[in-house]
């Protein structure tokens, strides 16, 4: 579904992606780990259309590296960014909608109120009135709303509390399901990650340094790369 080829991503001179290499199969969950700072949202930025990217990034076997962010999102790729960016003083049911862009409709997919029901009863409520917990929940449904193949998801769980993870998890293994897209999703959260990943790599200082299958994975290995 989504392919990348020795991308290399930089800010100035100064090269933070050193030549990543990595694909994402059809219904596949990839979980991106690694501490602050060794690159996840730089890399997601890259792949969404935010940052200027050498290499190459192919969606369904097609480049996309030169294509714009919203050029992207069309073809079939959404973001949720780290923080969540909402937009405050509109509605939930506004926020959302914003998602429509892409594909043209005028409504909101039932499937996402089906899976969020908080949403559909504060649709009515200003994005800003909402708990960090709410507004995630709120900002996958609008990355839905465009109709994606594939799920990008930079750092989640960030601010939200730990009943919250647990049910978010359980959530994004339903829209694997349903939809039956794609999911690339960066986290430090290791229980989160392991919920939901099909396969794990871990990410330090801008490169792949670890990469297993997500079902069999070694928790304690994994965790020793998160270390501090």
């Amino acid at each position: 579904m989504l392919s990348t080829n020795d991308l290399r991503v930089s800010y100035g001179m100064s090269e933070v992606i050193h030549g990543i290499s990595l694909t994402v199969g059809e219904n596949e969950t990839l979980a991106i780990m690694g501490r602050n700072g060794m690159g996840k949202t730089t890399l997601f930025k890259s792949l969404i259309g935010i940052l200027p990217a050498q290499g190459s990034i192919a969606m369904q076997g097609n480049n996309i590296t030169g294509d714009k962010a919203y050029q992207r999102v069309r073809k079939g790729i959404a973001y949720v960014p780290q923080g969540r960016m909402v937009f405050p003083t509109l509605t939930v049911e506004e926020n959302i909608a914003t998602g429509l862009e892409a594909t043209g409709k005028k409504k909101i997919p039932n499937d996402i109120y089906e899976l969020f029901p908080v949403l559909h009863d504060m649709r009515h409520r200003k994005a800003g009135n909402l708990s960090g917990g709410q507004q995630q929940q709120m900002v996958i449904g609008r990355a839905l709303a465009a109709d994606p193949k594939v799920l990008l998801l930079d750092e989640p769980t960030e601010g939200i509390q730990p009943s919250i993870i647990k049910q978010l998890a359980k959530t994004l293994n339903e829209i694997k399901q349903l939809r039956g897209l794609s999911i690339v999703v960066s986290e430090q959260v290791l229980s989160f990650a392991m919920a939901v990943a099909d396969r794990v790599m871990v990410i330090e200082k801008g490169q792949i340094v670890h990469e297993e299958d997500g079902k069999s994975a070694d928790q304690k290995k994994i965790a020793s790369y998160l270390a501090v």
